[in-house]
């Protein structure tokens, strides 16, 4: 397997997980509004040292259940059912709550670096989400669990996460006022995003039948 491609589906992977504003990247864009896109960048850097840990973590897990195809296909069915429910969700139901502006309180001169290893630390998704889509990778031939192609995978996810934290870095303050930018209009890139997942997660377990 080409580590180039797999270092680059690592970050098209991360970065699809990262697009919705969330914590950490609407903390590290109103960081850089505040303090400067440097603090930005020490937040962010922080925030992806985690990332590299949380997704190795996950593809190690994800070597174990390959593994162990039963439960694969178990996880598989399971997975299909909840982004097809979260889908529902952000496309039907959240579309419909109210505007809220998500607040972040960093008057803190602690080092930024280390913020973003805490809130990072604390965003567990990471884990469940890198360990399926790399299931779902090498089940298609996309990659291995080689060791290699594993930190090249990481090492991609990593790289996709700064990508797009330095992107609401350095941009934020220009869409923010932007239509697209609205929470009615990230539940939808939201619900889109997912209902792929779902889509694919379809197809592989159709695939299996």
């Amino acid at each position: 397997m080409n580590i180039t491609v797999v270092f680059f589906l690592g970050l098209f992977v991360a970065l699809i997980g990262v697009i919705p504003p969330g914590l950490l990247n609407m903390t590290a864009a109103r960081i850089s509004l505040k303090e400067g896109p440097g603090r930005g960048i020490t937040f962010s850097s922080g925030v992806c040292l985690v990332v590299f840990i949380q997704t190795y973590i996950a593809a190690i897990f994800a070597r174990y259940l390959s593994n162990r195809p039963d439960i694969v296909e178990i996880l598989q069915r399971v997975a299909f059912v909840i982004f097809v429910l979260i889908t529902i969700y952000f496309l039907v139901i959240a579309r419909n709550q109210k505007e809220t502006k998500i607040e972040t309180d960093v008057r803190s001169k602690q080092s930024r670096f280390f913020h973003g290893i805490i809130l990072s630390a604390l965003n567990v998704f990471p884990i469940p989400y890198q360990a399926y889509m790399t299931i779902t990778l090498a089940s298609v031939g996309w990659m291995n669990f080689e060791r290699l192609s594993i930190i090249t995978y990481v090492t991609g996810a990593s790289m996709g996460t700064f990508v797009m934290l330095y992107v609401y870095i350095f941009f934020f303050d220009k869409i923010k006022d932007r239509k697209f930018t609205s929470q009615k209009s990230m539940n939808y890139i939201i619900g889109f995003i997912t209902g792929i997942v779902a889509l694919m997660t379809f197809i592989s377990i159709m695939n299996e039948l």
